[in-house]
């Protein structure tokens, strides 16, 4: 069966909040994961360093278009990071995700 999850990087905790909470209103996703970290980029020439925050969120796989969309639409990122990674699980886990969205 299997399910993708979306790793997706914000400025902070309160964005990353309210944009997993609109994907889980919408019922786009099945749950969402946070953690912070330490980046270093290349950003319009120049290296970068800052604290972000990341957000794992687990759903269906015909899903993506519609998660990529709205966080598309609500982030404060001229470039957001949004990476869809196909995985497996336990069986119990898929059928779960699978089942929590429309």
């Amino acid at each position: 069966m299997g399910f993708i999850i979306i790793y997706i990087t914000y400025p902070d905790l309160k964005t990353a909040k309210k944009i997993v909470a609109s994907l889980m209103k919408n019922r786009l996703i099945a749950c969402g994961n946070f953690f912070p970290i330490q980046s270093t980029y290349w950003w319009k020439g120049k290296i970068k360093n800052s604290k972000e925050i990341v957000s794992i969120v687990k759903t269906k796989k015909n899903n993506w278009e519609k998660v990529k969309s709205e966080v598309i639409k609500l982030h404060p990122y001229e470039t957001p990071c949004i990476i869809k990674i196909d995985v497996r699980a336990n069986d119990n886990y898929e059928f779960w995700i699978n089942n929590e969205m429309k």
